[in-house]
């Protein structure tokens, strides 16, 4: 059951994007959420995007439910933006700190053990052996008749050497050229189901999945989640809503409220009795697991909600038989 204070939780829950998304993990089809990167785009979650059915809404959604501790999240990466139009193709320069070109080149120094001289690899290089400078003599063995001793850039514009570039970035969208001190750097992580809330995700896919099931095999054209458009022209979002095929006119609509507590307090049954006023189905049933409060029975009565208690989907079952089913 949801502990107290996850009532956003259970509303999120309720949503189609949600739940589209979440029977991902459910069904073993993602167990970690992973970005993937896009050359032209950045990184990317084409898994969110296909629920979605766009790209602008992704971060914000995940952020709802990382918010709402649905979904766990670790670092994946961290991505440099261009700080001009937030471009992530960025291309980094190593610069020559004296005259700033990139046209640089790397070399290694290395030492000669037994004489002590060192020099860039290079010049070594003599007939496809390493060769001291010096002495004349062939190194073989590394780390014992010479070692690396460190990086070494010679600048092929200025001509002047130096051990440590100076890093620049380009963006390749807008060729804003920038520096450290100037760029945006964003993290990006990769997702995963909270434990701590399976049990309730569970809980509701258990109630809904089998009634939906239920009411189609006997008869019944169903949607789970359903989205009715009322009077006032706004839609509605319920559970669960039913209809014989020759009475589409006469609908059955359903809210499945799970405790908080030891009962279903009167919050949904007030947002089930709004959503009736403007849909006016023919009936409306409000599904509490396990039980209802004895006030919001009282309140279900005056609104003419319809009240089934149950503490597992085949209780429901068995009352919806004798109420829907036999009529």
């Amino acid at each position: 059951m949801l502990k107290p204070g996850n009532l956003q939780r259970l509303e999120l829950y309720k949503e189609r994007d949600v739940q589209a998304f979440l029977a991902k993990f459910l069904s073993g089809e993602i167990t970690e959420l992973k970005p993937v990167f896009d050359p032209k785009t950045g990184y990317r979650y084409p898994e969110v995007e296909a629920v979605l059915g766009e790209t602008s809404k992704v971060e914000d959604f995940l952020n709802r439910l990382y918010e709402a501790g649905i979904l766990e999240r670790r670092l994946y990466d961290k991505v440099i933006h261009c700080p001009s139009c937030g471009s992530q193709s960025i291309s980094t320069h190593y610069c020559c700190p004296y005259c700033k070109s990139f046209n640089i080149q790397k070399g290694s120094l290395i030492e000669h053990v037994k004489c002590g001289y060192m020099d860039v690899e290079e010049n070594f290089r003599k007939d496809g052996k390493l060769v001291c400078p010096r002495c004349r003599e062939e190194l073989k063995k590394p780390d014992v008749d010479f070692r690396k001793a460190g990086i070494w850039c010679t600048c092929q514009e200025c001509g002047k050497s130096f051990d440590i570039p100076v890093p620049k970035h380009l963006c390749r969208n807008c060729q804003s050229e920038f520096t450290f001190e100037d760029l945006e750097i964003k993290d990006v992580h990769a997702y995963t189901l909270s434990e701590g809330v399976k049990d309730e995700i569970t809980t509701g896919w258990v109630f809904v999945a089998p009634l939906r099931d239920f009411l189609a095999e006997n008869g019944f054209n169903v949607q789970a989640p359903a989205f009715l458009k009322g009077k006032s022209g706004a839609n509605h979002m319920f559970d669960i809503a039913a209809y014989r095929e020759n009475r589409a006119g006469r609908i059955t609509v359903m809210d499945v409220a799970i405790a908080t507590e030891n009962a279903v307090m009167e919050q949904p049954v007030i947002a089930l009795f709004a959503k009736m006023y403007d849909v006016s189905p023919e009936n409306a049933y409000l599904i509490a697991v396990p039980k209802l409060s004895e006030n919001a029975k009282k309140m279900a009565e005056l609104y003419n909600i319809k009240v089934i208690e149950a503490r597992d989907a085949k209780e429901v079952i068995r009352a919806l038989k004798e109420k829907m089913v036999k009529k």
